[in-house]
């Protein structure tokens, strides 16, 4: 996919300089390559790999002047991110960056030699995608994104902030690695939080609304969004269709919270995506993956929409305000 190169969030692709500029630092260029199922367009996607590029400015690597990136953009389906992963194998990086499980998958169907560096993945060892968090062992290493406590947490905060929510849908992923595994902890603690659950799976848009529309025919529900490559891309829709429906919603992520969500919990991703680009220099600098152990999430975010919560009739609790580290009014 070449939609665009990013330019101008990343200070120009080197395919955009003068072919005598690009001649002069051949010698020293060095070649990246970026995966993503987000289209190049998303905000969201363009925030994770700016910060990215920021990581990578702090440790020396300047885009058009030592390293070149090649990105590829995608729509979150296994077809067209195992192109994707292929045409940029074929273009013989030195590393690339795997944003997410929906791009590590088939970059590692497409190379087991290539040096990848993952941000956003969730339980990459139950997956297959590396030995252990320790010893990584193959061409792939990275941060993992979730905590399966944390679905406990999640459960926990709707009776904070919704008390009457008795029945949550799920919606959540079942194609990554980490979707099974999140829902069970999350089923292990609903019986004695007095909630019974639904696992809604992410699809295509019309998939999402028949199945809000209907588990939103009974009374006291509420929503829990997995964080996942088909509920980034579909966010607005979910988020639209919790206040269509008054479903009070907890979201593993903050950009759901940003852009109109009740409540997010989740990790900085923008973060991880910076610490990536320190694992992509050491890389760089002749370290390799097997031997960089893979970073479980140390920040985490919890962000409350206060319009969102007038607009549910809900009265947020001054003890959950005085724990979250946004409040947006």
């Amino acid at each position: 996919m070449r939609r665009r190169e990013f330019i101008t969030l990343l200070g120009g692709a080197a395919a955009s300089w003068p072919l005598a500029a690009r001649a002069q630092q051949a010698e020293r260029m060095r070649r990246i390559g970026v995966l993503t199922p987000l289209a190049a367009d998303d905000a969201e996607a363009q925030a994770r790999l700016t910060a990215f590029a920021q990581g990578l400015a702090q440790t020396g690597w300047t885009v058009g002047q030592n390293i070149r990136i090649d990105y590829r953009w995608g729509d979150g389906k296994p077809d067209t991110m195992r192109k994707y992963a292929a045409e940029l194998v074929a273009l013989a990086p030195e590393v690339i960056l795997a944003s997410s499980s929906a791009a590590l998958a088939p970059l590692l169907e497409a190379t087991r030699t290539v040096p990848i560096v993952f941000a956003g993945v969730g339980d990459p060892v139950a997956a297959g995608y590396v030995e252990s968090l320790a010893r990584p062992g193959g061409n792939a290493t990275g941060f993992t994104i979730y905590e399966y406590s944390l679905g406990g947490k999640w459960l926990e905060l709707f009776k904070e902030i919704a008390p009457r929510v008795t029945r949550v849908a799920v919606f959540r992923d079942s194609s990554i690695a980490a979707g099974p595994g999140q829902f069970g902890t999350v089923q292990a603690l609903a019986p004695s939080l007095g909630m019974e659950l639904r696992p809604l799976d992410v699809r295509d848009a019309s998939a999402i609304e028949r199945a809000i529309a209907a588990f939103a025919e009974d009374s006291n529900g509420g929503l829990i969004v997995f964080g996942s490559p088909g509920a980034t891309i579909h966010r607005d829709l979910i988020i639209a269709l919790a206040a269509k429906h008054r479903l009070p919603a907890v979201y593993g992520s903050r950009y759901f919270a940003d852009s109109g969500g009740l409540i997010s919990y989740g990790p900085d991703f923008l973060d991880q995506h910076r610490q990536a680009a320190g694992y992509v220099d050491r890389i760089l600098k002749g370290e390799k993956p097997a031997d960089l152990p893979v970073q479980q999430p140390t920040k985490f975010e919890l962000v409350i929409n206060l319009k969102t919560a007038k607009a549910l009739g809900l009265e947020v609790p001054p003890s959950l305000l005085a724990r979250a580290d946004e409040v947006i009014e």
